[in-house]
């Protein structure tokens, strides 16, 4: 005969003396119910064990603590004889969760965040967690602008006690922002100060930048700017009042409206610098950017305190506090800093940590590092290190933090943290014109072979008038000083037949082995040592003077050939520079054993100005010469050429410079190019670095054998330039239009390059 003692939580929790029974001890206890749940599990949860006294108070806790698991929607206990019958009633299991008409989001993403509120395939399945599951969702559609969605969840019961669950999801469409209003902005046009914003009303390029869909975080980042505009123009007292963001009764369109005090413009009256100066106040005093009479500005003073910042940290005083404190004149609408300085203990380096490089090796990463484990602290030497792994172009992101170590305050590690991205590209290149269609090339390299920083490239190239194969192999720290060094071989075969030159054939093969030498942290020196072995095929529509060398000279050439040059580069950033130089002159001569005498000269330039923070002014310029000695004559095919999209842009490829009587373009011993650019964001995409628009001037020209570089001899053109960092790889785009163009010039309004990467 069973007898129930209780029967569920409510029995639990509001037993009487009806369900009271005499103690009595427990000689078994018998488990009835469960499915997928293991008997262990149950007694594991048990607060009863057997030789224990039952009691009614017992019984009530030992059900609620297998309520307690959440393993079961109903639990009894039983009585026979002295057997304790526990039955359970076991909650579903969820077995599958779907989704129907999701598209903004991935499946496996969306699963992820579900785990994190408790619901998951195998996992127990409990109604306010489904709840929560909802609301999750749903919160993700408001974060993407999907403020119309519509989720409908569906239980459905499985054999052995499962469950699938099934989210149809109506996505409706995507809200986007309608109108953006600054209200109480008088001293600048509100358009100006729209401008700022990542966020925008839609126009023909937020299908991609996505940036007509409102987002609180990106809102943040508007207003901060919005901010920052007015303090660093003198708006001392600038204030953002209020911030509203409404939606429209059909959940499409959204309205922004900021309210703003713009308050009075100040002016700087004084500026002196207060503190535990450290170093010569003259020495500091020549950091400070601002000066009396000035506007107020907040860029500029932030960039006062963080030289003086550096400066200290420069001498190992990383922790070193700079503050500017203001004494405001209301009436005279000025405004006097004292700069007080602190420069706390000097510390040194305990460790440095690498993290993220999954592909590339350690030493690759610290071979780079100017700040030395166990040295003092070095501000500049930090940020060198830093600059000098970005402009390894393995990493899509470099990140150096500086923590103090625990428990000590003169210590501090450096953690660098890098994102990696393909190290691999393939290049290809192409003309559009309407005579030539459009002509391609190609190549592939790995900068960073296996994670060693070693770079190998193949050069591959099939075109119908040039094709080339080439191996080519660089160790850039082929000794632990960093001299590094590479080796080439190659194998070209031309035929300009139906191309802008002169008509030839050729068929070169070589290599050389060349060694590079740092002379600075900014300054390398390079040498080498190669062999070329041409042969020339030409007809009877060849340019004469090149029959006539063939004819003189033979038709197969034999170098031995030593190269050297010297570069500089400052430049900030490889992806999106804005500052520096890079500048670098080379050249080659042909040695003893050669049969033929040259030598070959090149020098290039480029300097970036930043003319504001997202305005770069670009110069470069090329010049080159090749002359002949020992009574012979420089071969053809060291000539310089101009044109191009690399060159003077507008002009078809390699088609300035003298011409012969039958108009083949025969290239020059002489070469002069040049071009001002100035580069800007796209508009519309805000701080979206990965569109960049440029307007340029190039110039160029090439000269024969004999002829003076003469400038008015210059061809001109202008046109617009566009560089993007697509998902595809690097893409540039050139439309140009010669201001100065011959009639026997070949004109090539639009060109481009376009790469990918693996």
């Amino acid at each position: 005969m069973k007898k129930t003692i209780l029967a569920g939580l409510m029995a639990t929790l509001f037993a009487t003396t009806a369900s009271a029974f005499d103690p009595f001890v427990v000689k078994d206890i018998r488990i009835e119910g469960i499915q997928r749940t293991e008997a262990g599990t149950v007694f594991s949860y048990l607060s009863v064990k057997v030789g224990d006294t039952l009691s009614d108070d017992k019984a009530a806790q030992a059900v609620k603590s297998l309520y307690a698991t959440g393993f079961f929607k109903d639990v009894r206990l039983e009585i026979e004889g002295q057997v304790l019958v526990v039955i359970v009633e076991e909650r579903p299991a969820i077995a599958s969760i779907d989704f129907v008409g999701m598209k903004a989001f991935k499946k496996e993403d969306v699963l992820k965040s579900l785990k994190d509120v408790g619901l998951a395939e195998s996992r127990i399945f409990d109604r306010s967690l489904l709840e929560r599951a909802e609301q999750e969702l749903k919160r993700q559609y408001l974060g993407f602008g999907h403020y119309a969605a519509q989720i409908t969840t569906t239980v459905t019961p499985l054999e052995r006690n499962r469950v699938g669950i099934n989210f149809a999801v109506d996505e409706g469409e995507k809200a986007r922002i309608k109108q953006i209003n600054i209200v109480g902005a008088n001293s600048f046009k509100e358009g100006e100060l729209l401008d700022l914003f990542v966020l925008r009303t839609p126009n023909w390029l937020t299908w991609y930048t996505k940036n007509d869909q409102y987002s609180k975080q990106k809102l943040s980042g508007d207003l901060e700017s919005l901010r920052s505009f007015y303090l660093d123009r003198g708006y001392l007292e600038f204030a953002i009042d209020s911030t509203q963001v409404s939606i429209s009764p059909d959940k499409q369109d959204i309205y922004i409206t900021i309210s703003v005090t713009e308050g009075e413009r100040y002016a700087i009256s004084a500026v002196k610098l207060a503190g535990d100066l450290l170093l010569p106040e003259a020495e500091l005093t020549k950091l400070v950017t601002v000066k009396p009479g000035d506007t107020y500005s907040r860029e500029r003073m932030t960039e006062t305190t963080k030289a003086i910042g550096d400066r200290l940290s420069n001498e190992g005083y990383a922790f070193a506090n700079v503050n500017a404190a203001p004494e405001i004149d209301k009436e005279k609408r000025q405004v006097a800093f004292t700069i007080f300085l602190d420069p706390g203990k000097r510390v040194h380096v305990r460790r440095i940590n690498v993290a993220g490089n999954t592909r590339t090796r350690d030493e690759v990463i610290r071979r780079e590092m100017r700040q030395i484990e166990g040295a003092w602290y070095e501000g500049d030497k930090i940020t060198q290190s830093k600059m000098r792994i970005d402009n390894l172009g393995y990493f899509d992101e470099v990140t150096v933090e500086t923590p103090a170590v625990p428990g000590v305050n003169d210590q501090v590690d450096v953690n660098v943290g890098v994102k990696e991205k393909p190290t691999g590209n393939v290049m290809v290149g192409a003309g559009f014109s309407s005579t030539d269609k459009i002509s391609l090339s190609g190549s592939i390299q790995q900068e960073n072979l296996f994670g060693s920083g070693k770079t190998v490239g193949v050069q591959l190239n099939t075109s119908k008038y040039y094709k080339t194969y080439g191996f080519s192999y660089t160790d850039p720290y082929y000794t632990i000083d960093g001299i590094s060094r590479g080796f080439d071989v190659y194998h070209r075969t031309t035929n300009t037949a139906g191309l802008a030159l002169g008509t030839y054939g050729a068929m070169s093969t070589g290599g050389g082995v060349r060694w590079g030498m740092p002379l600075g942290e900014k300054d390398f020196f390079r040498f080498g040592l190669s062999l070329d072995s041409t042969t020339f095929d030409l007809n009877a529509t060849s340019p004469q003077v090149w029959q006539d060398y063939v004819t003189k000279f033979g038709s197969t050439t034999n170098a031995v050939l030593g190269s050297a040059g010297w570069a500089r580069n400052t430049i900030d950033s490889r992806i999106y520079p804005t500052r520096g130089t890079s500048f670098g002159v080379g050249g080659e001569v042909t040695l003893p054993g050669s049969n033929v005498r040259y030598v070959r000269l090149s020098g290039q330039a480029t300097r970036y100005f930043p003319i504001t923070r997202d305005h770069t002014l670009m110069l470069s310029g090329n010049i080159g010469e090749v002359a002949a000695f020992g009574g012979k004559q420089v071969p053809f095919t060291k000539d310089f050429y101009a044109g191009g999209i690399g060159s003077v842009r507008g002009f078809q490829t390699s088609s300035l410079g003298p011409v012969d009587a039958s108009g083949n373009r025969l290239g020059g011993t002489k070469l002069l190019t040049g071009s001002a650019e100035y580069l800007f964001p796209m508009p519309g995409m805000g701080k979206d670095k990965s569109v960049r628009l440029s307007g340029f001037i190039d110039a160029g020209q090439v000269w024969g054998y004999g002829v003076p570089i003469k400038l008015g001899d210059l061809r001109y053109s202008v046109g617009l330039g566009v560089s993007w960092s697509s998902p595809f790889g690097p893409l540039k785009f050139s439309f140009a239009k010669p201001l100065n163009a011959k009639t026997d010039d070949k004109i090539q309004g639009l060109q481009f390059t376009m790469g990918t990467a693996f």
